[in-house]
């Protein structure tokens, strides 16, 4: 059992896609490793939707809409951003009373939230409770790039741990002061790390795919939906020399979809449903077609996977300036029309300096160590803190 000053950290976060859920998994991972042989308590929450049924339903929609009309995020992140429900005495009322009680039941040291809806609710409870000054809110955010949601601001977070300069930038344009951020890289697991050809060809194998065919790897998200099943429709068509994975995620349609149209293939194609293991398919692999979703991408780049990202339908706002940041850094290819996968990674597979030149320009990308400056970050503010003596 916990000691009665055992630390303890309440992560906040939403299954709004899977990104939020890895980085608030990644980081409770990361402190118990840092508070190795010393008591911590980590709890994570699914503040948005456990809150009250009517932000649950919200939850829902969005990954509905994020599964079935991925091109109707940009009139979402238009309306949430206008709107800004997270600061809306509707919601708050609603929501309040379960936060008051987490609080209560739980009495954290400290607040870390992955999500731009949720540090407003957990701000006001602290300065109703006048805990501001003893319990610090920290906000990691995991949308790398400028443009991100305006609900990521919020004046009573403590201490901020972004991405790059891009994403400071954009925090001090929503009016939050420097002296708050601090530049971290990504949340992104140490699980998540480049192999040698050897290992990679031990993870094909565990697929039961050639250990020396190039492999493409179709990530339809932890959701499972948007765009990548058209682009799949199109892969298994093609003419190729190559062998592929296909996630479904958490959609048990999409893949006995994918089931029916990989044996159609003419080359071997592996359909995986849900996985806890997303570091394995991205080590097997030569390439990843996927949105550009924030921390999957980072993921990938610590991988060092070159990506094909779907472009054909513009990008989800937030999403929009890792796609720049991706293309001009050449890690990746934009993928315009579905029915240019084919002949994309065709040229991939016939234009080895090309692909090296990818597979080399994702080395600059990821920040080196970041989740570990994330937690040392973390730990810094928490009572009995290691962080000097680890130092």
């Amino acid at each position: 059992m916990a000691q009665p000053n055992t630390p303890k950290v309440l992560i906040i976060s939403s299954d709004t896609g899977g990104g939020h859920r890895s980085a608030a998994q990644t980081i409770a991972d990361g402190l118990h490793r840092f508070w190795q042989g010393q008591f911590i308590g980590v709890r994570i929450i699914k503040a948005v939707e456990e809150s009250h049924h009517i932000t649950d339903k919200l939850v829902r929609l969005y990954n509905w809409v994020l599964q079935n009309k991925q091109h109707w995020i940009k009139y979402l992140y238009w309306a949430v951003n206008k709107i800004r429900p997270e600061t809306r005495e509707f919601f708050m009322k609603r929501c309040i009373g379960f936060f008051r009680d987490t609080f209560e039941k739980w009495c954290p040291h400290l607040v870390v939230s992955v999500h731009p809806l949720t540090q407003h609710i957990v701000g006001r409870i602290l300065r109703e409770l006048n805990l501001t000054e003893q319990v610090p809110l920290v906000t990691v955010v995991t949308d790398p790039c400028y443009g991100f949601w305006k609900g990521w601001a919020c004046e009573d977070v403590s201490l901020y741990l972004v991405a790059n300069e891009d994403a400071e930038r954009q925090l001090v344009d929503y009016g939050i002061s420097p002296e708050k951020i601090k530049i971290s890289g990504m949340p992104v697991h140490p699980k998540f790390h480049e192999v040698d050809p050897a290992d990679a060809q031990l993870a094909r194998r565990a697929y039961g795919l050639d250990p020396d065919k190039f492999t493409v790897f179709v990530n339809a998200g932890w959701i499972g939906g948007g765009n990548i099943p058209q682009i799949f429709r199109e892969l298994v068509r093609g003419e190729l020399d190559v062998q592929a994975i296909f996630l479904a995620g958490k959609n048990d349609e999409l893949r006995a979809e994918a089931e029916q149209l990989a044996q159609t293939a003419k080359f071997p194609v592996k359909v995986i449903g849900y996985s806890d293991e997303i570091e394995k398919l991205m080590q097997s692999a030569n390439v990843m077609v996927s949105k550009l979703g924030g921390l999957t991408t980072f993921e990938a780049l610590a991988c060092r996977l070159p990506i094909i990202a779907d472009a054909t339908t513009p990008p989800m706002p937030q999403e929009a300036g890792t796609v720049k940041m991706l293309e001009q850094r050449g890690a990746g290819v934009l993928l315009k029309k579905s029915s240019d996968i084919v002949p994309t990674i065709q040229d991939l597979v016939a234009d080895p300096f090309r692909y090296s030149q990818m597979k080399a320009a994702t080395a600059g990308l990821a920040r080196p160590n970041s989740t570990e400056y994330i937690i040392r970050e973390i730990s810094a503010l928490l009572p009995n803190s290691q962080a000097q003596a680890a130092a």
